[in-house]
């Protein structure tokens, strides 16, 4: 029941959510009981589809992530992603603190396997349809091994999410060429290229690339990333703007933006930012909902939980995580042969 608006967004995109999922779909709410049954009882047709587990605690938007460890236990978020582990809940989605959410999240559910840390992904619109772009802020700092890591878990998303069989990967840089890049990205790039790790890679990707479709999966570091989708959503928001204005700016440009305004909605739809960034790695489905998500967004960012929930990425991800020990070795060194001695040296030490 977080983010900026509460239960009065959640309440009404569960409504929403259960009428576009099957029957045996179920929802439990977190949060103040006698809040969630009075925006409930607006929405008969949640009846029975719908579990309240009541909590009088939260934590805030702008609580720090230590603090909300120390004292989350109890709180909504905390009880949400609890459900997950004791088997109540196949996934959990939440608009409230991101920072809270990552921290809390791995403390409670854990890492698949060997997975040191999660990552937030988001799907960026493309003309062949949609990029899957990660990690986009929970991992300012990244080593090869966690960019490894990562392009494993985008191509297991990437299937069960967009569902293409095999995905192509690509590993954003500020060129193309081998020789570009800082240390880890490039030797995150030789371990991809050496194949161990049964994923369709493609090598380096550059930013034009995001939005490009050329690859299905971006791969880069939680600070790279976050920036770029920063920047995209800050363009995205200018050219509706600028549009909006200039369909507005006369008579003649206000009828045409009326009789243009079916293909204009389209428009603003496709360059819209995805509302909801699963977090990946987790033994455990957690979808984060930006905190001004409106009804639509909370319903999409549950139905994506729904359908990771039903799907068999994280056993994908594990599955390849045992190939990265090998994939991380580092090849040995090529046998060097000694050059044989010249014709009069061997001869004066025979002599």
């Amino acid at each position: 029941m977080g983010g900026d608006h509460g239960p009065s967004v959640v309440i009404p995109a569960v409504v929403r959510a259960i009428a576009s999922l099957p029957a045996d779909v179920r929802f439990l709410l977190h949060g103040d009981e006698t809040v969630i049954k009075a925006a409930l009882s607006k929405h008969r047709e949640a009846a029975g589809r719908v579990d309240i587990r009541h909590s009088d605690r939260v934590i805030a938007m702008d609580e720090k992530t230590a603090q909300a460890l120390r004292r989350g236990k109890g709180t909504s978020m905390w009880n949400a992603v609890e459900a997950i582990r004791e088997g109540q809940a196949g996934a959990a989605v939440s608009s409230g603190n991101t920072g809270a959410m990552v921290a809390i999240s791995k403390l409670i559910l854990r890492m698949i396997g060997d997975l040191e840390r999660p990552a937030l992904v988001t799907s960026i619109p493309t003309p062949r349809g949609k990029t899957t772009f990660l990690d986009v802020g929970a991992n300012i700092d990244c080593d090869a091994e966690r960019l490894v890591e990562f392009a494993i878990m985008g191509e297991a998303y990437h299937r069960a999410a967009h569902g293409v069989s095999k995905p192509t990967v690509g590993l954003l840089n500020v060129g193309s060429e081998e020789m570009k890049g800082h240390e880890e990205v490039r030797e995150a790039n030789r371990i991809l290229r050496e194949g161990k790790i049964d994923l369709d890679y493609r090598g380096f990707v550059e930013g034009d690339d995001i939005t490009h479709g050329g690859v299905d999966v971006i791969v880069t570091d939680g600070f790279t990333g976050n920036v770029a989708l920063k920047a995209m959503e800050g363009a995205a928001g200018f050219m509706i703007a600028e549009l909006r204005g200039a369909l507005t700016s006369g008579l003649a440009a206000t009828l045409g933006g009326l009789l243009a305004r079916p293909a204009l909605l389209k428009f603003r739809e496709r360059l819209s930012p995805t509302p909801a960034a699963p977090l990946l790695g987790l033994n455990g489905i957690v979808v984060k909902c930006h905190g001004g998500a409106s009804e639509r967004d909370f319903a999409m960012a549950i139905r994506l939980a729904a359908d990771l929930a039903r799907s068999d990425f994280s056993a994908e991800i594990e599955r390849n995580m045992r190939r990265l020990p090998d994939a991380l070795a580092e090849p040995a060194p090529a046998p060097t042969m000694e050059p044989p001695p010249a014709e009069g040296a061997a001869q004066g030490a025979s002599e």
